[in-house]
């Protein structure tokens, strides 16, 4: 499945004209949604009309799809009822994401609308069984979290993920949003928000590309919105880069790594897990060979507790006419974190790339290439048995 890029923009906040500039920006990225709160703008039915007419427009413009936040009492004082959505219609308005449930009959009538409005709904596990309970196709309608602007009040980890799950489990075709957030300065986004605005606490302030790639990596969340305005133009390349789909799979396999699919071995029909190396001067352009042209890397259940491992490597890499010569280390130990490749002096591993999780001795038979920062090292605790790995540069 597809994962869509989106974000998010306040028209009460900024002129139109910079937004404008920051949809051409993002759509040059691969975004292709744009989020916004249609009940924190004051002002009478019209002034907000037009607010998002106008933003509805610029939008459209650059192939960007539009969902409102919205809640019963903006429904209230635009005239909407869950059977009758012809305001936002009038707007053109994608979707509309309702924050409070109308409760599942008029739930589903929201669903069922004539207009051609998606309707997502809040990360609710009741408000989809309702909705599957009046008959309501899971594909025909969204999930997506709240975002939190104040420092300390988003969502727990493991209560996210759990959440996820009960989602999920309702029905696989359920989509999920999360939000993440904007680390440029001078962000801004509703309620006073500077400090971003993401779904997970934990992930607030660590690099955006990496908050992306811990959501996609639990497996269950499908798109993602950057919930702060403005995003920069680096963090929309990296996420272009995380969310870019891997050719490598499409091309021809590697003769070792098409026999162990064709056995049942491995399985190559799963996402990939993404991690960010930082690169020692000393790597040479063999050893980035394997860390990021040979794909794809995948510990095959068999690491020990001091290191995690990718053993497909070597099968190319330790035959007798690829060389990878021992490259002096001068530390006695490997501390956790670091990126190595077994070298030449233990020859029928060499090529086999591991990340350490224990400290481990230097006995001369790996080299190190570099490094998964203390921030980076949290994407080893959503990498398991088997799954692919790709590896970027930092």
């Amino acid at each position: 499945m597809k994962h869509e890029l989106g974000i998010s923009v306040y028209p009460d906040l900024m002129p139109l004209e910079k937004i404008e500039s920051y949809f051409e920006l993002a759509s040059r990225y691969g975004v292709s949604k744009v989020f916004s709160s249609m009940f924190s703008v004051e002002g009478t039915k019209e002034e907000v009309l037009d607010y998002f007419k106008k933003l509805i427009v610029a939008a459209h413009k650059n192939k960007l799809k539009v969902s409102l936040d919205v809640n019963p009492m903006c429904f209230e004082k635009m005239g909407a009822k869950p059977d009758d959505l012809s305001v936002f219609k009038s707007i053109d308005v994608d979707f509309l994401r309702m924050d409070l449930s109308y409760g599942p009959e008029n739930d589903a009538k929201l669903v069922r609308n004539p207009y051609g409005i998606t309707i997502e709904f809040n990360n609710s596990p009741q408000i989809v069984k309702g909705l599957i309970e009046n008959g309501i196709d899971p594909k025909d309608f969204l999930v997506c979290h709240n975002f939190y602007p104040q420092r300390y009040t988003a969502m727990k980890w493991n209560k996210f993920v759990n959440k996820n799950k009960e989602l999920k489990a309702c029905s696989r075709d359920v989509r999920i949003g999360a939000f993440i957030s904007s680390t440029a300065p001078n962000t801004h986004g509703v309620w006073d928000a500077i400090c971003g605005l993401p779904t997970v606490e934990k992930l607030r302030m660590l690099p955006i590309d990496l908050q992306a790639r811990m959501l996609l990596a639990t497996g269950d969340v499908d798109d993602i919105l950057i919930g702060n305005a403005f995003a920069s133009e680096d963090e929309f390349k990296k996420l272009q880069e995380v969310l870019k789909e891997n050719e490598k799979l499409s091309k021809e396999l590697d003769p070792t790594l098409k026999m162990l699919v064709d056995h049942g071995i491995i399985s190559l029909d799963k996402p990939v897990k993404k991690l960010r190396v930082t690169l020692d001067e000393e790597i040479t352009e063999k050893e980035k060979e394997i860390l990021f042209d040979f794909f794809p890397h995948l510990e095959m259940g068999d690491s020990s507790e001091w290191i995690w491992r990718t053993r497909i490597s070597r099968f190319k890499y330790s035959q007798p006419n690829e060389i990878l010569t021992p490259r002096h280390y001068d530390k006695e130990m490997f501390k956790v974190g670091d990126v190595v490749v077994v070298n030449d002096n233990y020859k029928h591993y060499a090529g086999e790339i591991q990340i350490v999780k224990i400290p481990i001795v230097n006995d001369g038979t790996r080299n190190r290439i570099g490094y998964l920062d203390s921030d980076e090292y949290q994407m080893m605790e959503l990498v398991y048995d088997g799954d692919l790995v790709e590896f970027l540069e930092k």
